[in-house]
């Protein structure tokens, strides 16, 4: 991957989803660990797509059966809890996808899956969009959005989080962005200057990281 320069892309449509983006990113072959893995949809289809040597970790023993199903390598265990028992660059690609914004401990798990990976993708909804914006300023009321479909109730997210935010931590924690992808409805995306239209427009982000 070029580290040299960042690169910027949009796509239109939620119907394109993060797993597109990812399995676009990810090299045929690479060594890929999955944080939060769920049933392990995610590796299966890169493990199909891209021939790579997966292995998925999650809180819920239940859901891992789906991945034991496939095949695939999985792990049961606490995000944040660390991940002693993988060892330093252990893989190429670590994956933490729609996982950031439900951790208690962001910091610690994110500074883990550096530790262990060359690369790390991040994806997550941003709070920042200009519908949940309005909305909470004009409503009244907790926001949602396509990427955030839940009721102040039943939301799974406890950390709130925009593009900027996490902008503002790579800077801090001395994460290099190697490229940044996000997911878009508005047509007119592409007259406005990437960087000053993702927080506002973009529902989801996907960042791809490394140490520096």
């Amino acid at each position: 991957m070029n580290s040299e320069r960042r690169s910027v892309s949009y796509v239109n449509t939620l119907s394109q989803t993060d797993w597109d983006l990812i399995t676009a990113i990810i090299p045929e072959g690479a060594h890929v660990l999955d944080l939060g893995c769920g049933d392990c949809s995610l590796l299966g289809a890169l493990v199909a797509r891209k021939k790579v040597r997966g292995r998925g970790v999650d809180i819920d023993g239940a859901r891992l059966m789906g991945g034991m199903a496939l095949g695939l390598p999985v792990y049961q265990g606490d995000l944040d809890e660390g991940l002693a028992d993988f060892a330093d660059n252990a893989y190429d690609y670590v994956i933490l996808n729609q996982t950031l914004q439900v951790v208690k401990h962001p910091q610690v798990v994110l500074r883990e899956m550096m530790r262990i990976g060359r690369y790390g993708i991040v994806g997550f909804p941003n709070f920042g969009h200009w519908s949940l914006r309005t909305g909470i300023f004009f409503g009244g009321r907790a926001p949602k959005s396509p990427a955030l479909p839940f009721e102040w109730y039943n939301t799974p997210n406890i950390r709130v989080l925009t593009i900027k935010d996490f902008r503002a931590f790579c800077r801090e924690e001395r994460l290099k962005i190697e490229s940044e992808h996000y997911l878009i409805l508005n047509k007119w995306r592409r007259r406005l200057p990437a960087r000053m239209a993702a927080n506002l427009m973009a529902h989801i982000g996907l960042f791809v990281v490394a140490r520096q």
